[in-house]
């Protein structure tokens, strides 16, 4: 991402963050009758909340430590807590405004119709809030703001640490019998950086011991946005390799280029993994084996590279001395971002992929069902008689909470 593209994200960023803190502030006043002080206070947290939030991440990115990775959590949770409370009160807003459209279309109607009379002089009169009204007003502000508050803290203290293991059996066609039972490991977005440290990646490796890998695939955003942190990457794959008998294969993801894909790939090749750049190797031999194939992110096509499916195939190693057994073996395609699946369906039997994070923050819905390519957001989904598992991810980005999306290891069982 150029500079100017970079800068102007934040812009918007920070545009529509405000926008929601301006809606959470005039219910929050409206409705508790807030004193200027109070109001004051407010305001100052919530412009704290955006700055807090924007700022820590650019002084971890130079003094990483304890201060800004506390900054960011802090002013995360709580700016996470406004966008929450302030979904719900435009919902509000706009059940109030639904309710009120029948009342105002009866009192415009007679005014249109007499819009040529000279209006009477009518006496101003003051006309106080009903209380009932009031509390109602009360009962949605506090019920938004309590539920927002709530699964803020719970996303950020329980949710993003809720890891699980997900079993997703598949039967590969073409697979050899040899092969019945053979698994591969997924783990994806694991976003080393400020909240993916030491702790988080002993748990990771804790969880692949548990989900007895033959095979260990890691698809992409290794690293949040820091290259430096490359060492750290390289001694985490040290420890998976001898876990699995079939090693550790790495593909690259958009967060990978923005912290350095050369860093990245370089420590997973010292660690002794292997890292497929629109490449591929053979699990097995010609007889019982398939064909791994691993494409670079969507986002490189921004740098003129990008995915390519068929340099993949090509780069397959013959096998006999010839390439024809490679290319009849089963595929199973590592793709870091699931959109790629559009393309790629039809010309393997199955993709792992990650990127989307499950949507990470769902409340009550999930919109990335809505806002990403072909709603594939979390899960398994079937196309052109290929197979698509999306991964919900290891780690977070942007608030470090994860809400009705919990944390994940995928465990593929192949069957023949």
């Amino acid at each position: 991402m150029s500079v100017a593209g970079f800068l102007l994200f934040i812009v918007l960023l920070v545009a529509v963050l405000a926008g929601i803190n301006a809606l959470v502030f005039r219910w929050a006043r409206n409705a508790f009758g807030l004193s200027p002080r109070s109001q004051r206070l407010l305001k100052t947290l919530l412009w704290l909340a955006i700055g807090g939030m924007i700022l820590g991440r650019v002084a971890g990115r130079f003094w990483p430590g304890p201060l800004s990775t506390g900054v960011i959590a802090v002013c995360s949770t709580v700016e996470l807590a406004a966008i929450i409370s302030g979904v719900l009160l435009m919902g509000a807003d706009a059940a109030r405004l639904l309710s009120s459209l029948p009342g105002r279309l009866r009192r415009a109607a007679p005014v249109l119709a007499k819009a040529d009379a000279p209006a009477p002089l009518q006496a101003v009169v003051s006309v106080p809030v009903l209380p009932r009204r009031a509390i109602l007003t009360q009962a949605v502000a506090g019920s938004a703001f309590l539920i927002g508050g709530g699964s803020a803290l719970y996303g950020a203290l329980k949710g993003r640490s809720d890891y699980s293991i997900e079993e997703v059996p598949f039967k590969l066609p073409g697979l050899s019998r040899a092969f019945d039972g053979f698994t591969i490991v997924q783990l994806s977005d694991v976003h080393i950086g400020a909240f993916t440290g030491a702790p988080e990646l002993a748990i990771a490796e804790e969880l692949v011991r548990k989900a007895k890998p033959d095979l260990i695939v890691l698809t992409g955003d290794l690293l949040d946005n820091d290259g430096r942190l490359a060492d750290v990457l390289g001694r985490f794959v040290r420890r998976l390799s001898p876990l699995a008998r079939e090693g550790v294969v790495a593909i690259s993801g958009n967060h990978d280029f923005f912290a350095g894909v050369t860093e990245m790939a370089g420590a997973v090749r010292a660690a002794g993994g292997r890292i497929l750049r629109n490449d591929g190797l053979v699990i097995g031999g010609a007889e019982a084996g398939f064909a791994l194939l691993g494409v670079d992110d969507v986002w490189a096509r921004r740098q003129g590279a990008g995915p390519d499916l068929q340099r993949a195939v090509a780069a397959l190693p013959q096998l006999g001395g010839k390439l024809a057994p490679a290319l009849d073996l089963p595929r199973v395609l590592l793709c870091h971002n699931p959109s790629f699946f559009s393309e790629a369906a039809g010309q393997v039997a199955l993709q792992l992929s990650g990127h989307t994070h499950g949507g990470q923050v769902n409340l009550g819905l999930r919109p990335a069902d809505y806002l990403l390519p072909g709603g594939w957001v979390a899960g398994r989904y079937d196309l052109r008689g290929s197979a698509l598992y999306v991964n919900r991810g290891f780690g977070t980005v942007g608030p470090p909470a994860r809400l009705f999306a919990p944390p994940e290891v995928t465990r593929v069982v192949l069957s023949a």
